[in-house]
Formats: structure tokens, sequence, C-alpha cells
């Protein structure tokens, strides 16, 4: 009786409004007095990768999921099937099929049951947007009156648009691409004629056709849709029979949570509703999985992370901040990419590099490793053992520890600081003081921190500006290193054995292991990319057998591995580099004297003019002239590492015309003992 009731309200309903498009004029005015609710629908914030592929989404306030999506991001074959299942003449009517709704209307009048709907897509899109029910008369009526003044605000594209944005899928899910992330596990750009169909059916009752709650009322929907499309010519009999066989999904498919720290930070401080990454979706994807593997069934909580970076642009390529984000055993919340950490040995390179620049060393110096005090401290090599004299080549690539505390008792820790704060990093001091404890490791730094400074190394010494976004425009870079001396740094660097079973395929890198075996590193570079790996607890407590060049190592050439078949060449050297051996160096060259042999000599050079810290104007044409007290000719002059007078005699010389921008000037004596200062040179 009750479905009688509602069956001939219906028809009464549809008599009413046509008896009111008798009165044009009026039902015009009422229609275009109608309050229209907001027709932007709340969508979801989602995080992209370079190309436009889904990393992340978040819920809507109320929890839903509801992505944003266009009619060009939607398979064409979706649109016709819902077209020719919903609403055949959606193109033709102004917002209410008046020849639907009539039959509709008779046959429920003859039948004494409703035999077909007459709602329309765009009645369909008015009952979503006020989230109103269609029980009564004056819910249909109300619809009735909201599409009709649709139709005259919107495009048909439009509405069909807020349709795909609001269509309801069941439980928390709304849109077409919701649905297609939830139930295929991809965007809905292509689909089959069977997801299609399926989409199209669920919308008419979210919650009792769920395929994985209700997979009968669900595959008999699909199948009624199937068969309209055969019914009207849009698919054949083949087609259907294939759809048909095609299983339903199961289960729902999980939305999309990679780079889940990156995402989470960058939609905390930006609270836009896209987020356009300069992160590559698939390469985070494998360098996720590689991070788990490399944790799995290690114990200790061991966790991981990693991070690839194309040093060219600056632009993050993957950034993991822990093996599992999920995983509170394993703190996988932190993101141990930004987390102060010990970097080990990995400062060791930069060090060598101000020994380079300052025209102390040459790859093939001779340098001492033996037991020494530097004051109160003495620092120790990792093995307890002393390797005497060494190339300085041979000295970085075993991670000596003695030699480059005492290039830095040299350079000068203050020095170094600069150096790492042009590169971009925030060191910070447990004392509050760099000492030359900073050289093994004695400072806190971030995995963030030390790819710059690996891309600065990377890119010829130039500071490379770090970015997510795309489109982010970073400072002016500065030089970290002078050319020749990151050329230097990185031709050491490239000749270290890989680890057992690894290429030997020319990959500058780098271990270090922090005190107490509390972090593994590992960061290296090609010609075009930087990766950084990390190993430890998040918690900072010590893990046994943690080494870098053991456990981060294979890792750092497993990720290398993943990003491209084969590694970019790493540039040629610059001009001004001595591709020559330890006999053909200039005598000053030959071996590092350090501070016992020049800094304590009251009679080792200095350098009178010009002055340290001084601001040179660039005169084209004209020489810099410089001047040196004390010390035994020859001298050697040397500008950012690189020689130009040899042999000199004379305390006054003409270097000829200076490159513009910062130098470090330096002489050295036919003792070994040198001087340098720090120039800016100008152009007027």
């Amino acid at each position: 009786m009750i479905r009688v009731i509602r069956a001939r309200a219906f028809f009464w309903v549809a008599a009413l409004l046509l008896a009111l498009g008798l009165a044009r004029d009026r039902v015009d005015a009422w229609i275009d007095a109608t309050v229209i609710p907001p027709l932007v629908p709340v969508t979801s914030v989602e995080v992209l990768d370079r190309d436009g592929v889904l990393l992340r989404a978040y819920t809507v306030e109320d929890g839903r999921w509801r992505l944003p999506v266009s009619l060009a991001e939607v398979d064409p074959g979706f649109i016709a099937l819902l077209l020719t299942y919903e609403d055949r003449r959606f193109h033709d009517h102004a917002g209410v099929d008046w020849r639907a709704m009539a039959r509709a209307a008779w046959q429920a009048v003859t039948n004494g049951r409703i035999v077909s709907g007459a709602s329309t897509i765009t009645m369909q899109v008015a009952r979503l947007l006020e989230d109103s029910g269609t029980g009564t008369w004056r819910g249909k009526l109300r619809q009735i009156r909201l599409a009709l003044a649709l139709e005259r605000q919107l495009t048909k594209q439009e509405i069909l648009t807020l349709y795909l944005h609001l269509a309801p899928y069941g439980g928390n899910i709304e849109g077409v691409r919701a649905a297609s992330f939830t139930w295929f596990g991809q965007e809905p750009r292509r689909l089959t004629t069977a997801e299609a169909a399926l989409l199209v059916a669920i919308p008419q009752a979210p919650n009792s056709r769920r395929p994985d709650q209700n997979p009968d009322n669900a595959l008999a929907a699909r199948n009624r849709v199937l068969d309209r499309a055969h019914r009207f010519g849009l698919s054949t009999t083949e087609e259907v029979a294939a759809a048909r066989s095609e299983p339903l999904p199961d289960a729902r498919h999980d939305f999309p949570m990679l780079a889940p720290h990156v995402s989470d930070r960058l939609v905390a401080v930006d609270p836009a509703s896209q987020h356009n990454l300069t992160l590559d979706a698939t390469l985070q994807a494998q360098m996720e999985a590689l991070s788990r593997d490399a944790v799995r069934g290690q114990g200790n909580r061991l966790n991981a992370a990693i991070m690839v970076m194309d040093h060219r642009t600056g632009a993050m390529l993957a950034s993991v901040g822990s093996a599992d984000y999920t995983d509170a055993r394993l703190q996988g919340f932190v993101d141990m990419t930004r987390a102060l950490r010990s970097p080990g040995s990995t400062l060791k390179p930069l060090i060598y590099g101000l020994g380079f620049e300052a025209g102390l060393i040459h790859p093939e110096s001779l340098i001492t490793d033996r037991p020494t005090r530097f004051g109160d401290y003495a620092p120790q090599n990792f093995d307890r053992r002393f390797r005497g004299e060494l190339s300085v080549r041979h000295a970085l690539q075993v991670s000596l520890n003695v030699p480059v505390v005492a290039l830095l008792d040299e350079v000068g820790p203050a020095e170094l600081m600069t150096r790492m704060r042009r590169a971009g990093m925030a060191p910070e001091f447990p004392s509050g003081q760099p000492g030359l404890a900073v050289a093994l490791g004695g400072v806190g730094v971030t995995m963030e921190d030390m790819m710059r400074l690996y891309g600065a190394l990377a890119a010829g010494g130039a500071a490379v500006p770090l970015r997510y976004r795309q489109g982010a425009v970073g400072a002016d870079p500065v030089q970290v290193l002078s050319p020749v001396a990151a050329w230097y740094t990185g031709d050491i660097l490239s000749d270290m054995p890989p680890p057992p079973n690894a290429p030997r395929n020319g990959l500058a890198y780098k271990t270090g292991t922090s005190y107490g075996h509390r972090d593994a590193w590992a960061f290296g570079y090609d010609g075009r990319h930087v990766v950084g790996v990390w190993l430890g607890r998040a918690d900072g407590a010590s893990v046994p057998g943690a080494f870098g060049a053991e456990r981060a190592a294979p890792l750092l050439f497993e990720a290398f591995a993943r990003i491209a078949p084969g590694l970019t060449p790493l540039p040629p050297p610059p001009r001004g580099a001595l591709t020559i051996g330890h006999d053909a160096l200039p005598g000053p060259l030959r071996r590092f004297a350090g501070r016992d042999g020049a800094a304590q000599d009251p009679e080792a050079p200095e350098i009178a003019f010009p002055p340290d810290g001084a601001i040179l104007a660039r005169q084209p044409g004209l020489p810099m002239i410089a001047r040196v007290e004390r010390g035994t000719p020859p001298y050697t002059w040397l500008w950012n590492g690189r020689p130009v007078e040899i042999g000199q005699r004379t305390r006054e010389v003409s270097l000829g015309e200076p490159p513009e921008g910062f130098i470090d000037l330096t002489v050295i004596d036919s003792e070994g003992r040198g001087a340098s200062v720090f120039l800016e040179i100008t152009v007027p």
C-alpha cells in the first residue's frame, strides 16, 4: 500500500509540474529565485610527484575521501556507460527529463509500484549538493527546482564534473576518482568495461552494493549496467560476455601513501589543496622498498633512511624518512632525514677539500699518520693502528683520523664551519664551540645537511639549493669549494674500492660511523645524482656491528643500481687541476708539513700584501701584486689551490689578472711552510 501511495504521489508531482509549465513566466521566476548551495565541493588535499602521480592524499574534514577530478581524467567509456544507464537525454533536457518522469509516473500507477526511476544526473547532483533525501514529495519537488536552477547556472560539463566528485560509493568514499583508487588501486583514466560498469552501478545503492561486503548485489547491479550498454549498442555481445566474466574486487585498496614524512611536513606548512613535488613516484616507491628490505629481520629496532637528489638542479627525487612510517616500534613516524645526528667520517672530504684549496696538499702529496697530540686531544684511528707516511689520496680512502685532524688543525674549525654554512648546513655543537673533534663527527647535522654538502662536491664546489617543490627557486649559489678542490676530492672518492659484490663503476662515495655505532652512513654521487643512506635507531641507541662501510655502503650501491642501469660519468678535470704524480709536484706540495712545520716557526712566510679579508677591484689587463715576508725562497704562489707562480726568488711578485669572486691566496716557501689570505675580487 505504501508503494502505491508513493507512486501516486510521484505521479501527482509530475502532473503538477506539467501544469506549472503552462505558466512559464511564474515558473521562470520560481526557478530563478532558487537558493543554490555552494558549487565547489571540498576535496582531499593531495600531494603529487613531478609527473602528477598521486603520492599521498588526506581525507576532508568529515573523514571522507573525495579526490579532485576533471572530465579529462576519467575514462570516456565510464562517462558513456553512466549516461546510457542513468540519463540518456542528459545533453538534451534542462535538468528534468519530463518524458522519463511521465513514463515513470504512468508505470507506477498502472503497476502499483515504482518500475523505473526518472532522476536525471542533474537531479542527483541537486540531491547530493544538499545531502537531501527524496522520500517525500516535498524533497522531490525541491530536487527538481534545484536541478532546473543548476542547468541555468552551469554547463553540462560542470554538472557532470560535480557528479564525478559527489557520487557516493559506500562508507567514506565519494567521487569516481576515490572509488577507482578504493576498488581498483588506480586512477580512473583507463578502466575496463567491467570496472566502469561497477562504478556506474554502486552509487544507486552505495552501501548495499559494496563488492567487499555484498558481492552478489554488486555483481547483479554491474551486469544490469552491462546489459543496458548492450541494449543501446554501446557494447557488443562479446564485450559484454568478457566483462561479465571479470571478477569483482573483494577488498578495498589502500590509498597511495608514498613519501609520508615529506608530505606531512609540507602540508602542515602550506594549506594548499594540491602540492606538486619534485619527487619521482616510481623511484620513491623503489627506495621505500629498499629501506624495508635493509632492516627486515635485523632486529635491534634498526631503521633506515634514503635520499636521492639531482645535484644539477637541487631537486629531491626520493626521500625516505624511515623504513616504515606506521611502525611505532621503530618510531617510524620520526623523519630521520631531518634528525640531528653525528656524521662520523663523512665530513672528511670537505676538510681535505679545504686543504686542496689552501694549497696545503695535493692528492699525491705525502702526509704522516703517526701518534699526535693536539693540545689535550690525541685522536686515534678506528683500528688503533698507524700507517706512517702515505699519500693524501690513500689517507682519505682508508679514512684515517690523525691526518684529517692535522689538516683541520691547519685550516681551522671556524673555516670548516664557514664552508658548511655556505653549503646550506646548520651544524650544532654539544659544547657550543667547534673543536678538532668535528673532523671525526663531533658535530650535529641532519641528513639533508649532508646531502647539501655532497651536492656541492658533485657540482664543482657550488652550493646546491635542495628543494622539494616544483617551481621553487633557491638563492643564487655560492662557492663552497673551488672547482679544482672539489674535483680533487671527487677523483679520490671515485677510486674507492666498492663493497663486496658491488661493481667498480667509478661511484664517488664516502662512508662514516658515529661514535658508539649509533649511525652508519654512506653518501655518493655520479655526474647527476647524489644518494645518501643512513642506518641506525631513531632513539639514538647503539647498534652493535653497524659500520658505514659494511652496512650502509652496499645499500648505497643498490640504490644507485635502481636509479639507472649505469652511472652518469663525473666531469673531466677543470682548468688548473694538476693531474700529475708525486715526483712531478712542486716541492712545497710533495709533503704536508702541518702546524709542526710552519705555523709554529717564527721564520715561516707571511703574506704582507694584500691583507687578509681585503676587497680588491679587478682591473682588466692589470696583474695582482703580492708580497711575502720571511720564509726561504724559492716561493710557490697559488690561488684557490692552483699554482700560478713557481720558483719565485723575489719577495714581491706579479701574479697576473686574478679571477672574479672569492679566492684563497697562498704562498709556500722552499721548506714547505705556508701562509694564506682570503680575498674578494670585484668587478667595478
